[in-house]
């Protein structure tokens, strides 16, 4: 797919050395700096060192007071509390986070994960039914409930109260209840763009604050925190930033046997990244919602027991495998339906009924990787029609479904993902609907998909005069301490120009394996483009070509390597 070049202006030459100089590092690590806004000592402190002295005072959340005091009324008249959490990664360690920290506080403390078939995203009436009768007075929802007003209402009228910790955007009302939302009009709490299990995180701080309990069992938890930041793509800046970066290096020193095991069952070990926890821990406790139900995700997160854990581990493993399978014979499905569709449309809506409800969100995203439009996969499930959306950078995808309101049932969630609802005999209204607020305010630029660079370079800038070739370069070793990255503070992407091939190789006949050099320059570097076999006449011709790629570690039999991996190739002529 053809890609547009954003390559970022150059910042100003005079801030780059007094940066340089104030830091005492290299003028591409200041040049990436000024990029995310660091342009001081203590502000590169913060990003480099980040530390819990950074975190804001919870109780700067609109409705943190009163969340707190109905928490510790609860705590001492042994009220029987339930936490109720959305079936994904965000809503899932959510639970497990809070129920840790609260399990040796609250007398009777249970949990409820909605069967995501049976009930669908959100809080349901059938959870509310539960708790109900189950004699529950407080309900404390998380990454779910902002747009719960129904169901909130329900429980009033019985006499459970509600707190709501979530991280997306309200409606035009909410709920009445006590609601923890930074994204609230009325809230001034300085960083907006928590996880849901951040929300639940805050409170539970505030919690341990007012009770002049040991904070240490909270800091314990923040490997739970930071795998629903990575999960959930909130952005990578801020209070998110620090309380991933402790809760990454926490995931790495002393890791709970959770996620030991799911480490061991996928082949992988310590220590990881937050991109290796994206693609190996965050779709495992995915696949617990999609194909079973996200209480064995929470129920294996919480255990203490070896083997229960063991045993749990290995059958969400197998859901797992069993979900890859069935995303990608969906995938091939729905793009075969695609070729029906106008090339001028700018939308793609596909539906079967025969699809598996728990795979659709993981399908619009690879629909996106071939047709880079604003995509809707929805299925049938209980005589409704149900799917997930995903969009294209820049595009709010939410907003255009609000737009559609009056053929949905119900929907919810943030500007680059969403899912809904809607009756079957709105299915063909919606599709054109849908495609009509697209097309009016899409602009035509956002439907090629575009890759940013941060920076150009030679190849003899990467490593300095000094340096053994044959091992890893002092840049890419001060580039890892950027992790860990995520929207807003992506890995830094180089561009190189007129570059030249002196040996090229196809690996499994997909796989791009080169080595380059530039003529005026006598670095060779070794590239490996993955999924890129279509590329290899342009490389092979003999003729120049410009490069985009990130700088990585290659390991082979103990030995450390630098490797640029490419993310696109396109002709210097």
């Amino acid at each position: 797919m053809q890609k547009r070049w954003f390559v970022r202006t150059s910042n100003n030459g005079t801030a780059v050395e007094e940066l340089r100089s104030t830091l005492k590092i290299d003028s591409i690590v200041a040049e990436l700096l000024l990029q995310r806004d660091i342009d001081t000592f203590k502000d590169a402190e913060a990003f480099f060192r980040p530390k819990l002295e950074q975190l804001h005072n919870p109780f700067l959340m609109k409705d943190m007071e009163r969340a707190v005091s109905r928490v510790k009324n609860a705590i001492a008249n042994n009220e029987k509390v339930m936490l109720y959490g959305d079936y994904d990664v965000d809503g899932t360690t959510s639970v497990a986070l809070m129920y840790t920290l609260l399990k040796n506080h609250v007398e009777d403390l249970s949990f409820y994960i909605p069967d995501r078939y049976e009930e669908g995203y959100g809080v349901s009436m059938k959870g509310v039914q539960h708790a109900i009768e189950e004699g529950i007075t407080l309900i404390i929802t998380l990454d779910c409930g902002i747009k719960a007003l129904k169901q909130v209402e329900a429980a009033k009228k019985e006499g459970v109260d509600v707190i709501v910790c979530d991280h997306h955007r309200p409606g035009d009302s909410l709920p009445n209840g006590i609601i923890l939302d930074p994204k609230r009009e009325d809230c001034d709490y300085p960083f907006q763009e928590l996880s849901g299990c951040g929300v639940g995180f805050k409170l539970m701080q505030a919690l341990y604050i007012e009770n002049k309990w040991l904070l240490d069992p909270l800091w314990n938890n923040l490997d739970l925190l930071a795998i629903s930041i990575g999960a959930d793509l909130v952005e990578m800046t801020g209070e998110n930033r620090t309380l991933c970066s402790l809760g990454m290096k926490l995931l790495n020193e002393s890791p709970r046997t959770a996620f030991k095991e799911m480490l061991i069952l996928a082949k992988r070990t310590f220590p990881v990244t937050l991109t290796d926890v994206v693609f190996t821990i965050a779709p495992r406790i995915n696949a617990a919602g999609r194909l079973r139900s996200g209480k064995h995700a929470v129920e294996l997160m919480i255990s203490d027991n070896i083997e229960e854990i063991r045993i749990i581990a290995a059958e969400i493993n197998d859901d797992n495998t069993e979900r890859r399978s069935i995303d990608k014979e969906i995938t091939v499905e729905a793009l075969e339906m695609l070729k029906e569709y106008p090339e001028d449309r700018c939308s793609n809506v596909v539906f079967s009924p025969n699809w598996h409800k728990g795979v659709v969100g993981i399908v619009a995203s690879r629909i996106i990787e071939n047709h880079y439009k604003p995509t809707i996969v929805l299925t049938e499930s209980k005589g409704v029609v149900t799917g997930s959306a995903r969009s294209v950078q820049g595009f709010d995808v939410h907003e255009a479904i609000e737009k559609c309101g009056e053929l949905i049932e119900q929907f919810g969630g943030h500007k680059y993902a969403a899912g809904l609802t809607l009756k079957t005999e709105n299915l063909e209204a919606f599709k054109q609907k849908f495609e009509e607020e697209v097309s009016k305010s899409i602009d035509r630029e956002l439907l090629i998909p575009e890759q940013k660079v941060d920076l150009e370079l030679d190849f003899n800038q990467i490593f300095t005069p000094e340096e053994n070739r044959l091992k890893v370069p002092r840049l890419k070793r001060v580039l890892r301490q950027f992790e860990p990255h995520g929207p807003e503070n992506m890995k830094p992407v180089f561009i190189t120009k007129n570059v030249y091939s002196t040996d090229v190789r196809l690996l499994k006949d997909a796989h791009l394996k080169l080595s380059m050099t530039q003529p005026q320059h006598d670095v060779i570097v070794e590239a490996i483009g993955f999924n890129m076999a279509d590329k290899v006449d342009d490389v092979s011709s003999g003729m120049p070509f410009d490069i985009l790629y990130t700088l990585e570690i290659n390991r082979w039999r103990d030995r450390e390597t630098l490797q640029l991996n490419i993310k696109d190739i396109r002709s210097s002529v």
